[in-house]
C-alpha cells in the first residue's frame, strides 16, 4: 500500500513539472532567474521554484491604434486611426528586452503616426495613404527590431477632418468640376465649328449641293406631323418676285390702255 501511495505521489509530482507549449507558442525558460533557452511546442519539464517558463504567442497580432490628434505640415488639424499587424520572431528578446511588448508596440505606433502626419501635407496624406502607411511601418519596424518583433504592415483606416475643412474641400472640388465642364464644352464647340467649316466648304464646292441638303432636311422634319416648319427665304428672292409682279402689272395696264 505504501508503494502505491509513493507511486501516486511521484506521478502527481511529475505531472506538476509538466508545461504544455502549443504549436503557436514558444516557451522562454528561466533557471534560477537566468535565461536558459527557448522551448519549442510540446510538453516541457519545468522544476518549480528553480525554473520558470514564459509563453509567448508567435501568431500575427492586429493592434488597433486609437484616434490620434495630429497637425499636418500645412497646419491642418486632423484625427487619424490605424491598425498595425506584427508578430514576434524572437520570443527571448520580446520577453527580456521590453517589459510589455504589446503595450510598447502600440505606443510606438501612436507616436510614429503623429510624427509622420506632421511631416506631410494634407493632400499627400489623403491621396498617398499607402506611401504614408509604408513610412510608418518602416519606422516602427526598425525601432522594434531590437525587441524581436517584425511589423508586417500598417494601414490607415480613417482620417477625420474638421467640418470647416470638409466644406472648403467640397467647394474646391465643385469649382474644379465646373472648370473641367467649361473646358470640355469649349473643346466640343471648337470641334463642331471645324466640322461645320469643312461641311460648308464641301457644299459650296458643288453646284446645287446646298439646295439638296436643304430639301433633305425638310424631308426629315416633315416625317413628324407635330413639327412646324418655318422656312427662311432670302430677302433678295422676295424682292425679285416683287419686281416681277410690278413689271407684270405695268404690262397689263399698258395693254389695257392700248
Amino acid at each position: 500500500m505504501g508503494y502505491v501511495i509513493f507511486l501516486i505521489v511521484l506521478i502527481i509530482l511529475f505531472l506538476s513539472f509538466l508545461r504544455q507549449v502549443d504549436q503557436y507558442q514558444r516557451g522562454v525558460m528561466f533557471t534560477m532567474g537566468k535565461y536558459s533557452g527557448t522551448r519549442n511546442p510540446g510538453w516541457r519539464l519545468v522544476v518549480p521554484i528553480f525554473q520558470r517558463m514564459v509563453k509567448v504567442d508567435m501568431r500575427i497580432k492586429a493592434v488597433d491604434v486609437p484616434d490620434q490628434e495630429a497637425i499636418t505640415k500645412d497646419n491642418v488639424s486632423c484625427q487619424i486611426n490605424a491598425v498595425i499587424y506584427y508578430k514576434v520572431i524572437d520570443a527571448a528578446k520580446a520577453v527580456i528586452e521590453v517589459e510589455n511588448f504589446y503595450y510598447a508596440v502600440s505606443q510606438m505606433a501612436q507616436t510614429t503616426m503623429r510624427n509622420v502626419a506632421g511631416e506631410v501635407d494634407l493632400d499627400e496624406l489623403l491621396t498617398n495613404r499607402d506611401a504614408v502607411s509604408n513610412r510608418i511601418k518602416n519606422i516602427v519596424d526598425k525601432l522594434t527590431d531590437p525587441w524581436g518583433i517584425k511589423v508586417d504592415s500598417v494601414d490607415l483606416k480613417d482620417i477625420v477632418l474638421p467640418e470647416e475643412m470638409k466644406r472648403t474641400m467640397a467647394k474646391q472640388a465643385e469649382a474644379e468640376r465646373e472648370r473641367r465642364a467649361v473646358i470640355i464644352k469649349a473643346e466640343g464647340e471648337v470641334k463642331a465649328a471645324e466640322n461645320l467649316a469643312k461641311a460648308g466648304e464641301i457644299l459650296s464646292a458643288k453646284t446645287g449641293a446646298l439646295h439638296l441638303r436643304t430639301l433633305n432636311s425638310l424631308n426629315d422634319i416633315s416625317s413628324d406631323q407635330s413639327n412646324t416648319i418655318v422656312y427662311a427665304i432670302p430677302l433678295e428672292i422676295i424682292r425679285a418676285f416683287e419686281n416681277i409682279g410690278n413689271k407684270f402689272a405695268h404690262d397689263v395696264k399698258k395693254g389695257e390702255k392700248k
